[in-house]
C-alpha cells in the first residue's frame, strides 16, 4: 500500500487523519510541523503528503512551495480550517503553488479517502 505523510500541528487532528488512513489500509508517517515534514519527505519519499496550511515554524504554503520545487512530481493535499482569513484563500493559494487537491476542515472520512484515491491515481 502507498505511504502517506500527514503534517499537522494539531496532534488530535493529525491522529484522527492517521487513524482514518490506516483503517483504509495505507501506511502512514506523521509530522507535527513543516520543518519535520520536509525532512521526513526527503528521507522517506512518501507517495502522498497531506499538510495543514497554518502551522508554526514552516507553514503549509511554504512546505508546498519547497516540496514542489525540489520534487516536481510530489502529490500534496492541502487542508485548512482557516484562521484569521477564510480557509478558501489559503487552499486556493496552495493549489496554485502545486497542491493537487485540498480539503476544508472539518471533513468526513469519505471525503478524505476520495481525495487520497484521486491524488494517488493522477
Amino acid at each position: 500500500m502507498p505511504t502517506i505523510l500527514v503534517i499537522d500541528d494539531d496532534s488530535d487532528y493529525r491522529t484522527m487523519i492517521c487513524d482514518m488512513l490506516e483503517l483504509a489500509g495505507y501506511n502512514v508517517i506523521e509530522a507535527e510541523d513543516g520543518d519535520v515534514g520536509v525532512r521526513l519527505y526527503r528521507k522517506q519519499k512518501p507517495d502522498l503528503t497531506i499538510t495543514d496550511l497554518i502551522m508554526p515554524n514552516k507553514e503549509g504554503i511554504e512546505l508546498v512551495m519547497e516540496l514542489t520545487r525540489e520534487f516536481p512530481d510530489a502529490k500534496i493535499i492541502a487542508i485548512s480550517g482557516g484562521g484569521k482569513i477564510a480557509p478558501d484563500v489559503f487552499l486556493e493559494a496552495a493549489k496554485e503553488l502545486g497542491a493537487k487537491s485540498f480539503l476544508r476542515k472539518p471533513f468526513k472520512r469519505k471525503e478524505l479517502i476520495a481525495a487520497v484515491e484521486k491524488c494517488l491515481s493522477c
